[in-house]
């Protein structure tokens, strides 16, 4: 119980979640470029029906986009209990629009029907081994008003709000990589000239002169 509550309520909030991912992408060892695709790859994902697959495709998405895998896998994070209905009705309304089909509300949530196609897909491929007879009327319905019109609507929304990521992430990457190395740099000057301090500290004890004493009696006597 305490994890699946983790999943719709992290500890701490979502916006604590949400800022250690962000410090986790900004802190990536990658050009800037590259963890900015990784982004736009992850958000583009969650506007994807793959829910089970969202790490997979993102992680694919940002191979083929030459981005950074960990980036893509961090902005798969964009959906959320929070934003999954949201994205959900974006995807379908506009994926029934562009098929030229009715978009119709029903009673079952969103992510009630895709528990249900998983059910169902159990159960056949359970009677499949079971030499029993399979229903797969259920799957149909459901490929056809639910998984392809948001496999289709879902390319747009999804393509807008991970290009507005990936604008808005470019800079602040950037500018947050350009202050590290600086106080990275600043650092190591301060360390090497601490170092070269104490250098010329030991060099000049090294070469100072002893100061000239009086030689010891018995030293003097000898030298009669």
């Amino acid at each position: 119980m305490r994890a699946v509550a983790d999943f719709f309520w992290p500890r701490g909030g979502w916006g604590r979640a949400f800022l250690y991912v962000k410090h986790r992408v900004r802190r990536l060892p990658d050009s800037p470029e590259r963890i900015a695709r990784g982004i736009w790859a992850g958000v583009f994902t969650t506007f994807t029906p793959f829910y089970a697959f969202h790490f997979i495709v993102a992680a694919l998405i940002a191979r083929i986009m030459n981005g950074n895998i960990l980036a893509a896998l961090s902005g798969t994070f964009f959906g959320n209990p929070l934003t999954y209905v949201p994205i959900g009705v974006a995807s379908l309304q506009t994926g029934h629009w562009l098929l030229g089909t009715e978009y119709q509300e029903v009673d079952k949530s969103l992510v009630g029907k895709f528990f249900d196609a998983g059910k169902d897909l159990k159960d056949n491929l359970f009677a499949l081994f079971m030499d029993q007879p399979a229903d797969w009327q259920g799957l149909y319905l459901f490929y056809d008003e639910v998984f392809f019109p948001y496999m289709v609507g879902g390319v747009i929304p999804g393509a807008i709000t991970a290009t507005v990521c990936y604008v808005l992430s470019l800079p602040v990457i950037r500018a947050y990589q350009q202050h590290r190395r600086t106080r990275i740099k600043a650092k190591f000057e301060a360390i090497k000239r601490r170092a070269e301090l104490e250098a010329a500290g030991g060099e000049t004890l090294e070469t100072k002169p002893k100061p000239k004493g009086k030689l010891p009696l018995g030293r003097i006597r000898r030298a009669k």
